[in-house]
């Protein structure tokens, strides 16, 4: 019997089931899209390699269980001409999380869906200490809640208020969520930007475009939703241009190699470390340093 190299079937995808000689494929689905095309080809595998059923998993990703170690190569085959890869499993960068954004979302304020594409071309795979989970979720609402990822990323606006398009007509007020916005006749509209959250509701919700909103990226870091639970941080303001987000995450996960041990998560990293010199790689890359 052919001996079984149970990391390099991890690596590509295969999960060993507690059924001796069967592994759970895990496919490769980025920010929660599969095409027609790609969904026929996982039932056809499914059907003839395994049960019969899929398992859609926690992070919008599609598992085949039950597929038979001989017939891997034989389903890695067959998902290709339907143009479907592999997940991945093991110390890598996981599967790629996205809402759908601004794109198809009225709420969304970045499409979240492009930036997990590129997260993807970027990142999916690599090689870590440990696996690495982004997250992207299109506005304060937070569908995809960003903070349980090591990298989250949530869409936001930067507003600006032009009073001579203001009908005085207070729907803003009622649509800010946090009280950054205060309205009576006499002095008409302020902002407490203090209290404003970026969420850009106002912008969405005035019928003259008095509120103007410039879309931008809210990153937070060290999320961990497992046997401990922590919530990501958010150290930077909102990042303005995907340039500049790219050189945050490319600090965020450099750092993260270069410091972790193995099989330790990004937190955990972070509070062994000491998050001071994080800060200061995460802080020259937002600067452009």
């Amino acid at each position: 019997m052919a001996t079984i190299d149970y990391n390099s079937l991890k690596k590509g995808g295969f999960m060993r089931q507690k059924q001796k000689g069967k592994f759970s494929l895990r496919v490769g689905v980025v920010g929660g899209n599969l095409s027609a095309e790609g969904l026929a080809t996982v039932a056809k595998v499914a059907e003839k390699y395994g049960k019969g059923y899929v398992h859609m998993t926690s992070r919008q990703s599609v598992e085949i269980p039950f597929i038979d170690f001989k017939d891997v190569e034989e389903v890695n085959a067959e998902l290709a001409k339907g143009g479907v890869r592999p997940g991945v499993c093991g110390p890598r960068v996981r599967t790629i999380t996205a809402c759908q954004g601004n794109a198809i979302c009225p709420s969304g304020c970045i499409d979240s869906y492009e930036i997990a594409v590129e997260l993807d071309k970027r990142y999916f795979g690599r090689e870590l200490p440990h696996k690495f989970k982004f997250g992207v979720t299109g506005c304060q609402n937070n569908c995809l809640k960003a903070e349980e990822n090591d990298v989250g990323i949530k869409g936001g606006m930067i507003i600006s208020f032009e009073e001579n398009e203001c009908i005085k007509c207070g729907v803003c007020e009622k649509a800010c969520r946090e009280g950054a916005i205060l309205f009576n006749e006499a002095d008409g509209v302020k902002l407490n930007a203090e209290k404003c959250i970026n969420c850009g509701r106002c912008v969405k919700a005035c019928p003259t475009g008095a509120w103007k909103g410039e879309s931008g990226y809210l990153v937070s870091f060290g999320g961990l939703f497992g046997n401990k639970i922590y919530k990501g941080e958010q150290i930077l303001p909102i990042i303005k241009d995907k340039e500049t987000l790219f050189r945050v995450t490319d600090a965020a996960i450099t750092w993260f190699e270069k410091n972790a041990k193995a099989s330790e998560r990004f937190r955990f990293t972070l509070k062994r470390v000491g998050e001071e010199s994080f800060r200061k790689d995460i802080q020259k890359a937002y600067e452009g340093k």
